[in-house]
């Protein structure tokens, strides 16, 4: 039987290692010194483990003898752990899109959301799409982008006023800093 090892679990295990002779390292981290590959798999069922291959360039390859599944399992708990950090140390950028006609509840929803985002830490982005003939009234749309930044005016500070590109205007806000 031969297997490959996939992205996945790119650590051969038990009857997937063909090398003739390995370095056992037990469970508990000790040396158990250079053993032919049958006795080391007898050693870890005999432990009630799995023989996995941890450097196959060594010479003799290198094999610890442990439990796979908690292995996988607590190394996918540490990658989660690791991109929640990644994630809090790059601060985010939400957008929230209004409308020159933006309804009053509608708008208070937005500010609301835009308020939790703020206090996370994180910078918000306003935009406003002009369509048709509202392109005539862009000043209606600072306006309410001002009205928007006004709302949040307790928790943020306007990073950048708002500014018309093409049908878009776009104003981005900042969590304020603590004094």
């Amino acid at each position: 039987m031969f297997v490959i090892a996939n992205k996945e679990r790119d650590l051969f295990i038990n009857e997937q290692i063909r090398a003739k002779e390995v370095m056992v390292i037990g469970p508990n981290g000790e040396q158990l010194g250079i053993k032919n590959i049958k006795d080391a798999l007898t050693l870890s069922t005999y432990a009630g483990f799995d023989l996995v291959l941890i450097n196959q360039n060594g010479n003799p390859p290198v094999c610890k003898i442990m439990d796979y599944n908690k292995f996988k399992y607590e190394n996918k708990k540490k990658q989660k752990e690791n991109l929640k950090k990644q994630r809090e140390s790059n601060l985010e950028m939400k957008e929230y899109r209004l409308s020159v006609a933006i309804d009053v509840h509608d708008f208070n929803t937005r500010v609301n959301q835009a308020v939790k985002y703020l206090e996370k830490g994180h910078r918000v982005k306003a935009s406003i799409r002009f369509k048709g003939r509202e392109m005539a009234h862009t000043d209606l749309g600072k306006q309410v982008l001002i009205r928007f930044a006004d709302a949040l005016n307790a928790v943020s500070e306007i990073e950048q006023k708002p500014l018309l590109d093409g049908r878009n205007m776009t104003m981005i806000l900042m969590p304020k800093k603590e004094k």
